[in-house]
């Protein structure tokens, strides 16, 4: 039996994996984008993060570059774009865990993580699978640890309003331009979520958010009232 990929390789077909990183830098702000996601999340010394969706490893090698004393985690369902991510780690000389395997069901216990990224990985998701991606980072994370997600958002003016028209028939973008991530966020149980920040791109617009894990005593407090 034939059998496919359940999910949306980079730039929607396997042979343009190799030429994903050059589009990135072309089609985005990219190091701009990944350093400010970095920056929000703050990672100290010590903790333990997870990239979900990791791609070909630019996030990932910038997170252990900016904070060499945390220990690092990244995921991603494609093997080809792991190969990458590796040769860029292995190439770096730093000292990352790369797995594969899917967002909807991470290979990791409850309460695992500090920090866990998602750049430009949730709109190649149908909602379904947004959903379950997003609980699954909600149980592998901390009391109290936080999810950091880059990716596309509702747009905030007539310019990105067009340009999100057109591309929200590609992929699995069109809940994102109705603003319902911070949404399918607060329903996996993330509180507070905020967008973060707004970018204006050649294919539409890009949120960064925040969104806490409740700590232990504020889940307590929840169950009591």
């Amino acid at each position: 039996m034939d059998k496919r990929p359940t999910f949306i390789p980079a730039f929607h077909f396997h042979w343009l994996t190799r030429y994903y990183d050059p589009m990135m830098r072309w089609l985005f702000p990219e190091s701009g984008i990944k350093a400010a996601l970095i920056a929000q999340a703050k990672v100290q010394s010590g903790q333990t993060v997870l990239d979900i969706g990791c791609g070909t490893g630019t996030l990932t090698l910038l997170i252990k570059q900016t904070e060499p004393g945390a220990t690092v985690h990244a995921l991603d369902m494609d093997l080809q774009a792991l190969n990458i991510a590796r040769e860029k780690i292995e190439k770096a000389g730093q000292n990352v865990t790369l797995q594969q395997g899917s967002a909807t069901c991470l290979p990791y216990p409850n309460e695992s993580f500090d920090r866990v990224f998602a750049s430009l990985m949730l709109h190649h998701l149908t909602r379904e699978d947004k959903q379950q991606a997003l609980r699954e980072a909600f149980r592998v994370l901390k009391p109290g640890g936080e999810l950091h997600v880059a990716d596309f958002g509702a747009p905030h003016d007539t310019g990105m309003r067009l340009i999100s028209w057109f591309v929200r028939w590609f992929e699995e973008i069109h809940d994102h331009m109705l603003g319902l991530l911070p949404v399918f966020m607060a329903d996996a149980g993330f509180d507070p979520v905020r967008e973060v920040a707004f970018y204006r791109t050649l294919v539409g617009p890009i949120s960064l958010y925040f969104a806490s894990k409740p700590a232990s005593n504020d889940v307590a407090r929840m169950g009591v009232i």
